[in-house]
């Protein structure tokens, strides 16, 4: 029943966005604005987007050096059917799926690769907000002129989550540093809780502490920041790519701020971000660079698509190759919420937690 309603709920959330997103458009001016595109900067966008995905597997391949010895074609190609889950599954689903997927692969502890996605969001929020300060002090002044009350928007934004990206890092650092320590810390639970039960969350808080490594390391910490930031100018440089294939008057350092939009698009509980991804992006362009309407729409549909279409494809033929159903997937993901990852989980089915906790004590 739960799922039904979610599922009502995000739908119902996705056609009004979209709605809202076309309120304005000549559908009929929107496709000819599409025929008119440039199909070799279409065709870059497209690459830009295969070249996304390249750095994101190198970058976690790095994060999870630490806590294991990972491949890089494992890396990719669950990286890839992660996304494609998130694209088409709800509650982020791939976000579980691709460490539990590569933690099977590499026999890896699965709670430690879990906490590697969490360091990689951190790390991508740290990048996005030097791309989008970097914008504010070097080349927001038009922006800021052609709409005020839209970059005081974005600003007040990015002031107001920079605090909380900090508070993360100081936390992540504080787990990472001490994992047996904050074992016993937790062990202390036994006070309130059943003995078997403290363990089981003991041992997991553990286990994700260790998968926190990366944070107490400062070269490989600066590194992977330094993989983050070429990930995120690659997707500025799409964005970029596909405002020129439809003739709108984007500077590239304008793609940072459009850029830092779609993040906040893309946050919105809808499946690939429809709807939010798309009104991220024409309120972007039309507002701080004057891009005509049509074309503004046209490019983010497109935009969209070339970002999760073929990513979405990929990943469900890789999963294929591995015997996963689009159901296979969907199951998996529920047991990796359930029972892959979560200490209460485990300890409701003993055998299973007993399994997981064996694979987590090897690392």
């Amino acid at each position: 029943m739960r799922a039904a309603v979610r599922t009502i709920l995000v739908t119902a959330l996705a056609v009004g966005l979209l709605a809202f997103f076309l309120r304005n458009a000549d559908l009929a001016r929107v496709w000819t604005e599409i025929q008119a595109a440039r199909p070799d900067l279409l065709a870059l966008s497209l690459g830009l987007t295969l070249a996304m995905y390249l750095v994101r597997a190198e970058r976690w391949q790095y994060l999870l050096e630490p806590i294991g010895h990972t491949r890089f074609w494992v890396a990719f190609r669950t990286t890839v059917i992660g996304f494609a889950a998130s694209f088409v599954l709800p509650a982020r689903a791939g976000e579980v799926l691709r460490p539990y997927l590569l933690a099977r692969h590499e026999g890896l502890p699965p709670t430690a690769a879990f906490a590697t996605i969490i360091v990689e969001r951190l790390l991508d929020l740290v990048a996005v907000l030097l791309l989008l300060t970097t914008f504010f002090l070097a080349f927001g002044d038009s922006a800021r002129a052609a709409a005020p009350g839209l970059y005081r928007a974005v600003a007040l934004g990015g002031l107001a989550i920079a605090p909380v990206g900090l508070g993360l890092l100081v936390a992540m650092f504080m787990m990472a540093g001490h994992p047996e320590r904050l074992h016993g810390w937790v062990l202390m639970s036994e006070r309130v809780l059943p003995a078997r039960i403290a363990h089981a969350v003991a041992r997991f808080a553990r286990t994700f502490a260790e998968g926190l490594a990366i944070v107490r390391r400062p070269r490989r910490l600066v590194m992977s920041l330094g993989w983050s930031l070429v990930l995120w100018l690659l997707i500025a440089m799409q964005v970029w790519a596909v405002a020129l294939a439809f003739a709108i008057a984007l500077p590239f350092t304008g793609s940072f701020v459009v850029t830092a939009m779609l993040v906040v698009g893309v946050a919105l509980p809808t499946p690939g971000g429809v709807g939010g991804v798309h009104e991220a992006f024409r309120l972007g362009v039309t507002s701080f660079y004057g891009a005509d309407n049509n074309a503004a729409v046209g490019a983010a549909l497109v935009q969209h698509a070339l970002s999760f279409v073929p990513v979405t494809l990929a990943g469900l033929w890789f999963a294929a190759r591995d015997g996963l159903t689009f159901g296979g997937l969907k199951t998996m993901a529920g047991t990796a919420k359930g029972g892959g990852l979560s200490p209460l989980n485990q300890q409701r089915d003993p055998e299973r937690g007993a399994r997981i906790a064996r694979r987590e004590e090897r690392a």
